[in-house]
């Protein structure tokens, strides 16, 4: 069964990169025709959806983050990045990365990781 683990720090300072990684077992993440997400959940609110790579390579972020993301994989290790920039006190959440499926109807997410906290200090 696949599975996804998030790592990192879990301390970013204001106005600094938020790196994390997303490591994926049993299975590619080069496999057709999956899309690999980081979704984030900030406290007492609802999930964020930030980007994914798909299968192909192919990046797609939200506008709603203004160029802050970038995603990015390392197919040798089967693992995902992401990199936010400038972190702001709107970014402290519970990060996750989560494996997207699409039929006809909807884009859903079949499997995701434990998530991580990141905390911006003050």
């Amino acid at each position: 069964q696949v599975q996804l683990q998030e790592s990192g720090p879990g301390l970013v300072k204001p106005s600094q990169t938020l790196s994390l990684t997303c490591t994926v077992s049993s299975g590619s993440i080069t496999t057709n025709y999956y899309y690999w997400n980081w979704i984030r959940q900030p406290p007492g609110k609802g999930l964020e959806w930030i980007g994914y790579i798909a299968y192909s390579g192919n990046l797609y972020y939200s506008p709603f983050l203004k160029g802050r993301a970038a995603i990015s994989r390392d197919t040798s290790k089967n693992q995902l990045t992401l990199r936010l920039s400038s972190l702001t006190p709107e970014d402290p959440a519970v990060y996750y990365c989560a494996r997207g499926v699409k039929d006809y109807s909807c884009t859903y997410y079949d499997h995701w990781g434990q998530g991580t906290q990141v905390t911006v200090p003050t």
